[in-house]
């Protein structure tokens, strides 16, 4: 039982119960299970490059029957030993939980310990609890892994609710026995590390952002449509368009780069382009759903252009919906369009059947007749008819559906066959109306096969495409495309269910059949009389002048920055910070320190330069000359402020920039950051700076306007160990714009995390007596007058930092609109929960705050979380904010009818209303 890592949670997964995360085993601490670490992952199997295997893999099934289960003693159980593919496998399971409230399930490769250095296999496995009562019901989740000697169990550890497992009413648990089922298939493995798509086959693939995949198989289906690409090749778009902000050059951008790049091509800007954030492209959308956006989007962008009406002219058709009377002459027709038909899975054999059962007549009589103008209520036949076909014919398949009795969506996984041509005129053309025109030969040859793998809740997608409608497919999976034959795109995607051969008779007796959950969930076919139109020749000159030169342009930054990448090690980055650079950023940027580094003058130096050369460049960029830089290293002190801690010495800066960076590592500084000391003449230039003794000590000064809540940097002074502040007041009057002998107190800034900490100095005592040094930083300002006229909220230094670092401008949003930002309030971090919705009620003008409920935002999907603030739930808006390591400034609101406390009180009811002979279903709450 080695020890493993846990792949953690996606936000898809803990707003969706069903959803399982897949995890080696390993022992869980309750504290663990109770705090799952929540982040942006992959909510489909990861595709890895291993995953991919050349031949057919070697399978079997193993069956486990656990009799007097609920006596199993001990955490863990272990089954018998079996042998798939040269390897002895076993399953663990844990009967009460691996410290959750389910059933935790693993495929362990039992004889790990003793198999050689750099063993591993990989597998394609399902692991099922048996529904006893009723075989449709079985639990079973499927997965792939690659296993080796730090992974060699991997599974689920919230298998299946212990609830639903020990009730014996669900059927799992039948004599208090439990039978188990593993289905194992191992494949070996191809190094796809080295694998190059574009050597192998001509094609690249597409990246995926994390569930991305059904996105990537579509994008692709259209980029294999000539046709459609060149029409998006000649919508017009502009130099001055962004592709993130434009789908037509977004997509213009994306098909370039899948024609003529070498490598695979990444979606972001296509998926921003959409309107898409990070969370998005986190969750599987609708692929169906997708694509009619995606063409709508295009159609209307269409307009006007010179390829206006292209969608139509590929994807559109159109039926005929009909009722016609039996026994008065009346008849209503209503023509309507389509860019895709949905075909019925289930019930049906093949493709002709769903069509067969989609023009299938309905009989309305007896309580269901038909309301006939004039003629009152009729018997009818209602139905469908098609008119016409489009050119490029797109079928949905419906692999999904409700099932009323389990209250949840399931996945059709039924055996469904579709042929490599498909004849819509057979039988006289019985699916088109008596008006259609008959010399358009509705004959159509498969282009393109989209697969789903996996159950309901997830799984993977990718396309099998014939690019040419040649012999040859390919499969198109992500990044990864690969030459495949038309057995594998058409007959293994049938679905249904596969007898596999004995491997191990001694464990399995008879021949068993294996559940296939990889199928075709979308057909593309391409009609054979529009096939040499559809399948046109593309190439450069149907693309714009200005998109190749951006994409060019954009190709040789990437080889630029590759380059760089590769002669990282061979480069420092020096960072300057300069006077200029204190006073743009503190009160406006930054308040506490001196500097933001990020925000400074970066310099990328050969480390093997002489610094006095990097002087040189110094000297170039600001116009100060060499004798007249002294540069300053910065330190990370205790306290985790950043201050300038000595200057270099002349020794120092006749080594190379190499070596000055390791003794900036010594000063625990990531990069070599320095602060350029100019020092200017009584004409404002830039003069030698003078010797700085061991008694010379540097120091910072802001300026703080307590009327104005101002606070600003004013300059920098060398001062005496021994001297005291007293001695010069007059100097800061002076930088502030006070009169000579204006009274003003001295506050040091000496730290700001976790706490603020700025304290008064004694203008009595020396420098050295009040512990200042090199790089510290003095705030000052006119003393506070009590009672005076004017009324200020923080009358000194120390109070306005406390302020500064705990306030909080937070972003609030309907709740109802999660997108879109309504007001913005300042507030303090350590408000409590009533001051908090206390301010949001004022701002929307209510009387009652107790109706204000609050919810938290969810950092990495950007969304709200699933469940609101309790009534006082929290103590402080901090408390709100913060989810996990991350702080947020968003805020969600909404405004109930009755008061919180008494809301939280109410149980919510679902009740469900079902229709005796319907399959309708209503739902209340």
């Amino acid at each position: 039982d080695g020890s493993m890592t846990m792949m953690t949670p996606s936000p898809l997964e803990q707003q969706q119960e069903d959803e399982e995360m897949l995890v080696p085993h390993q022992e869980l601490s309750t504290a663990d299970a109770a705090q799952p670490m929540e982040v942006v992952a992959q909510t489909e199997p990861t595709n890895t490059a291993e995953s991919q295997a050349p031949e057919d893999p070697q399978t079997s099934r193993f069956t486990w029957t656990i009799e007097n289960f609920t006596r199993v003693s001990g955490k863990k159980h272990y089954s018998d030993v079996f042998v798939v593919g040269g390897f002895k496998w076993r399953v663990l399971i844990f009967p009460k939980g691996n410290n959750v409230d389910h059933l935790s399930m693993y495929l362990d490769v039992a004889d790990s310990g003793n198999l050689p250095y750099g063993w591993s296999r990989y597998a394609q496995f399902s692991l099922a609890i048996v529904n006893q009562i009723h075989q449709k019901y079985t639990a079973r989740k499927d997965t792939q892994h690659q296993f080796n000697a730090r992974e060699s169990d991997w599974g689920f550890t919230s298998f299946m609710p212990l609830s639903e497992l020990y009730d014996p009413s669900r059927g799992y648990l039948v004599n208090d026995t439990v039978v188990v089922e593993a289905e194992v298939a191992v494949r070996k493995m191809i190094d796809y590390w080295t694998y190059d798509s574009k050597k192998e086959t001509g094609y690249v693939g597409l990246k995926n952002q994390g569930a991305t995949c059904y996105m990537n198989s579509l994008l692709q289906t259209l980029y294999h449509i000539p046709y459609f690409r060149k029409a998006v090749y000649h919508m017009p778009t502009t130099e001055n368009d962004m592709p993130s902000g434009s789908i037509p050059l977004a997509l213009q951008s994306l098909f370039y780069k899948l024609q003529y790049s070498d490598n695979s091509v990444a979606t972001k800007e296509l998926t921003k382009s959409f309107g898409w954030d990070t969370y998005d492209s986190f969750m599987q959308h609708d692929v169906q759903e997708l694509n009619r956006v995606l063409c709508e989007k295009l159609e209307d962008k269409m307009k006007g252009t010179v390829v206006e009406g292209t969608i139509e002219q590929l994807f559109e058709g159109h039926h005929i919906n009909y009722i016609e009377c039996i026994n008065v002459d009346y008849k209503s027709n209503r023509k309507e369009s389509f860019y895709d038909l949905q075909l019925d899975v289930k019930g049906c054999r093949d493709v002709y059947a769903s069509f067969d059962k989609y023009v299938e007549v309905e009989r309305l009589e007896g309580d269901n007749k038909y309301q006939a103008e004039q003629h009152g209520l009729q018997d009818a036949r209602k139905g469908v008819l098609f008119l016409d076909f489009p050119p490029v014919l797109q079928l949905q398949l419906k692999r999904f559906e409700y099932d009323y009795m389990r209250d949840t969506m399931v996945k059709i996984n039924d055996r469904y066959e579709f042929p490599l041509q498909l004849d819509l005129d057979k039988d006289d053309g019985k699916y088109l109306t008596p008006d259609a025109d008959r010399s358009i030969r509705n004959l159509y040859t498969l282009h393109s096969v989209l697969v789903h793998s996996g159950g309901v809740h997830g799984g993977h997608y990718y396309a099998f495409i014939r690019p040419t409608l040649s012999d040859q497919w390919y499969k198109f999976d992500d990044e990864r495309v690969t030459k495949e034959d038309t057995k594998k795109a058409l007959e293994e995607q049938y679905g249904g269910e596969e007898e596999l051969p004995q491997v191990n008779p001694g464990f399995n007796n008879t021949p068993f059949k294996f559940t296939k959950y990889s199928n075709a969930y979308m057909l593309v076919y391409i009609r054979e009389s529009d096939k040499e139109k559809i399948m046109c020749n593309v190439d450069e000159k149907d693309i714009a002048e200005h998109l190749r030169i951006r994409l060019k342009k954009e190709q040789e930054e990437k080889e630029h920055k590759k380059k760089e990448k590769a002669e990282a090690h061979l480069y420092t980055i020096i960072k300057v910070a300069r006077d200029e650079d204190l006073k743009e950023q503190i009160g406006k940027n930054i308040y506490f320190d001196l500097v933001d580094h990020e925000k400074v003058r970066n310099f990328r130096i050969q480390k093997q330069l002489p610094f006095n050369s990097f002087k040189e460049e110094v000297a170039k960029e600001y116009g100060i000359p060499v004798q007249s830089q002294r540069f300053w290293l910065w330190a990370k002190r205790q306290n985790h402020t950043y201050r300038p801690n000595r200057p270099l010495a002349p020794h120092e800066e006749a080594q190379s920039v190499g070596q000055l960076r390791e003794v900036s590592n010594k000063a625990h500084n990531a990069e070599l950051k320095l602060f350029l000391e100019v020092e200017l003449g009584l004409d404002l230039r830039p003069i030698r700076p003078p010797e700085k003794s061991k008694e010379d000590i540097l120091l910072f000064f802001k300026l703080y306007n307590p009327e104005k809540e101002e606070l600003r940097f004013v300059g920098r002074l060398f001062v005496k160990a021994l001297g005291k502040p007293s001695d010069i007041l007059t100097k800061l009057n002076e930088m502030a714009g006070f009169s000579p002998n204006e009274e003003i107190e001295l506050y040091e800034e000496i730290k700001f995390e976790p706490n603020v900490m700025c304290e008064h100095i004694d203008k009595k005592l020396s420098f050295r007596s009040s512990q200042l040094e090199d790089g510290d930083i003095i705030s000052f300002q006119k003393p506070s007058i009590p009672g005076g006229d004017t009324q200020v909220r923080y009358k000194d230094v120390p109070s306005f930092l406390e302020y500064v670092h705990n306030r909080q401008v937070v972003h609030f949003r309907c709740l109802e609109k999660p997108k879109e930002e309504e007001f913005c309030l300042e507030l303090s971090k350590l408000h409590t929960y009533d001051d908090v919705v206390e301010r949001v009620a004022r701002q929307l003008g209510l009387d009652d705050p107790s109706k204000v409920r609050l919810t938290s935002h969810n950092c990495y999907s950007q969304q709200p979380k699933p469940q609101p603030i309790r009534y006082r739930g929290v103590e402080h808006l901090l408390d709100m904010l913060v989810h996990y390591n991350q702080t947020s400034d968003i805020l969600y609101y909404e405004v109930l009818d009755i008061p919180l406390p008494e809301l939280q009180c109410l149980k919510t009811l679902k009740v469900a209303f079902h229709h005796a002979t319907k399959d309708e279903v209503c739902l209340a709450a």
